[in-house]
């Protein structure tokens, strides 16, 4: 039976990482190219204005979490309204064609956050984990608390052996959807997980909502 986990986006089930013997086959879009961002506060030699440097800087960091939309936006805005040192005119340039490569890469038909997600479960469930990370982590730069994008993280890391990154990507998504435990317990790719104390305590249901659950289910 195909597994459903209800997200924050609506309050309507929706298909989530069905695992079958079939095999799902993903949209055949290339993976983005590698980016290559400078990290920590940028500094240039005939120092623009801080504004400049400071939307220089928020576009890196969008970036740097695949929202390639916004990055361009500060671009944009650079160019547009900034004049000045070209060293800063130069590398803001270079970005922006990246950051509009990329968005031409992604499918037309993907605009919302429900189809990208949709992307990401069929790119994890083909093997794809590139794909689906690339999907997640874009939906994640427009909404940071979204629980299925969280989810698909912690897989992801969990099937790469990074089990840190695993427990904190899962633990982000059970306090955006409790509920998500119920996926999580049965879930094939958090196996190399399962016998941690660390998992198994992020999986067990708080003594006070069981409780609740309980009595929710009692007649009346």
């Amino acid at each position: 039976m195909a597994k459903r986990v209800r997200t924050k986006a609506g309050s309507q089930d929706r298909p989530f990482i069905r695992k079958s013997n079939g095999r799902k086959v993903a949209p055949a879009v290339p993976p983005p190219a590698q980016i290559s961002v400078p990290a920590g506060r940028l500094t240039f030699p005939m120092g623009p204005s801080p504004a400049a440097v400071s939307a220089f800087e928020t576009g890196v960091q969008a970036m740097q979490r695949h929202a390639f939309a916004e990055a361009a936006k500060q671009f944009r805005h650079i160019l547009e309204s900034h004049n000045g040192d070209g060293g800063l005119r130069d590398r803001t340039e270079v970005y922006l064609a990246l950051c509009e490569r990329e968005l031409r890469r992604r499918p037309a038909s993907l605009e919302t956050l429900e189809e990208r997600l949709t992307a990401a479960t069929a790119a994890l469930n083909n093997g794809d984990d590139e794909r689906a990370e690339q999907l997640a982590r874009g939906v994640l730069g427009e909404d940071p608390d979204q629980d299925l994008a969280l989810y698909l993280l912690a897989a992801i890391e969990a099937r790469r052996g990074a089990i840190n990154a695993a427990l904190h990507m899962l633990a982000q998504a059970i306090d955006a959807r409790p509920d998500v435990r119920a996926q999580a317990r049965h879930d094939a790719d958090f196996e190399a997980l399962r016998p941690l104390d660390a998992f198994q305590q992020l999986i067990e249901v708080p003594p006070h909502a069981a409780s609740l659950a309980r009595k929710s289910r009692r007649p009346r």
